[in-house]
Parts: C-alpha cells; structure tokens; sequence
C-alpha cells in the first residue's frame, strides 16, 4: 500500500489537480485536516471508503490509522490544505512510515499565496519593486522560529512577504516591519482564501490590525506584506517580453540600415 500526501489548495474543490482528485477517489481510506480542508474537496472519495476528519487527532491517533489500513493493503489518502510541503507537518509523519517500512508519496497543491494573488488579481513580484516572496510565519504558540528566521532580518531586503499564522500578532508585526518598510507600506490578510466565506482586506501596516479586528478574525488568514501590493503604482516593463532583450528563443533582430537616396 501507499500514504499519499496530498496538496487540497485553499478551500476550493476546483483547485485540486487533476491526480489529487483521481488518487483521492482511488483510496479507500481518507484522513484530511477538516479544520483547513472542506468536505467538499474529500467529497471524491470512493463509496465506502473510511473518510476521517483529524483535526480532532492526534499524531499517535492518524499514524495509527495509517499502520491499520497498511496490515491490510489499503491505500491512504492523507490530504492537507495548501501545499504539503509548507507548514504541512508531514516531516514527522514521514518519520513514522520510514520507521514502520510504509510507502508513501507526495501530491503539491496549490500553496495558499498563490491563492490569495489570484483573488487580488495581481502580481506578487514586479520589476524593480520586489522580486523575492519570502514563506514564514511568527512563533506564538506554534514551534518557535529558528535563530536568524526573523520578520526583522526578513523585512530588510524589501521582499514581498507572505506570513501565516500571525493574524492575532498584528501589533508586533507592524511594530518590527514598519521600520524597515514604511508604516505606509500595503498589506492585504487573505482571510479563507477558496472557501465561499473568502475576505480580502486590503490596508497599511498602521491601519490593518484595526481593519482585521473590526472584522472579528482570529484565525486561518494568510498575511501579504510588501511594496508590491500597491495599487496603481507605475514601474518598468519586464524584460521578458521586451524586443530589446533578446534571450534564446527570441534573438533580436538585426535591423537593415537605411537607404541612401
């Protein structure tokens, strides 16, 4: 048998791939993360098939399903939200099936960043403003941050910055970024990004804590910091397609001088 981790995206059903939706409805056993994952996007499994919700579990608990369904050759659908190998939690599961012999396999999602720029309808890198994304998150009562992984250190390269798990840590984060990027500088708290309750809520890092807290979330919201995020602001063209730039596939090319008369 197999452990497939599998990537759900955000929230929404249609943002699973293709061979998550065909694996999912292949396996007749199903653990997904209820509190991050709808029952809509497991809604594929096969008729019968043992579908359990782990929000409630334990890690003990889960890896105790799988080692069940194992004795008796039953593939495992183990499907998280976003993309699995970002705050997926899949390291120390990985640990338990290596110990234990069991096979397993990974499926990427779609990662809730890439979720949330396509419901702005915008682009997370822009020419000369901010070509990096920077993954993190804070520590409150989550794993604390290794030594040198903070948003200071972060915010010095200017970078787009995409925080999880710090919505109710929104004082600190203005406070540690506000020096380095402008307490003008755009914010956008994706809130459910693919579920039908989805809330974008576009601000500063002075006015977004007060933004958020109007709007009574505490939690599942994805935080976007950086100059990239503004709105109407002008800036170059990017060179890819630019007929001046020539690269591999596009040689530039040679224009014919001018006739003389």
């Amino acid at each position: 048998m197999t452990v497939y981790f599998i990537g759900a995206g955000p929230g929404d059903p249609e943002l699973l791939t293709k061979k998550a939706e065909r694996v999912i409805g292949e396996c007749p056993v199903c653990l997904y993360a209820g509190s991050l994952v709808p029952p809509e996007v497991v809604a594929c499994a096969p008729s019968g098939a043992r579908v359990l919700d782990t929000a409630v579990m334990t890690l003990d608990e889960t890896h105790a399903e799988i080692v069940a369904a194992h004795s008796k050759g039953l593939d495992v659908a183990r499907v998280h939200s976003g993309d699995p190998s970002l705050y997926g939690a899949i390291a120390e599961q990985i640990r338990r099936l290596r110990a234990d012999g069991i096979d397993y396999q990974i499926i990427p999602g779609v990662p809730a960043y890439a979720a949330a720029a396509a419901a702005l309808g915008q682009e997370l890198t822009i020419p000369e403003i901010a070509q990096s994304i920077v993954l993190t998150r804070v520590s409150m009562k989550s794993t604390s941050m290794p030594a040198g992984e903070t948003l200071e250190n972060f915010a010095r390269t200017g970078a787009t910055l995409a925080i999880h798990l710090g919505v109710r840590n929104l004082r600190e984060i203005e406070r540690q970024l506000s020096p380095h990027y402008g307490s003008d500088c755009p914010v956008v708290v994706a809130y459910r990004v693919g579920w039908p309750d989805q809330l974008l809520i576009r601000g500063t890092l002075a006015d977004i804590h007060g933004k958020v807290r109007a709007e009574k979330i505490t939690r599942t919201a994805l935080i976007l910091v950086g100059p990239a995020l503004r709105e109407g602001q002008d800036f170059r063209d990017s060179a890819l397609y630019d007929p001046a730039v020539p690269h591999v596939l596009r040689p530039k090319v040679a224009t014919k001088p001018a006739r003389t008369p």
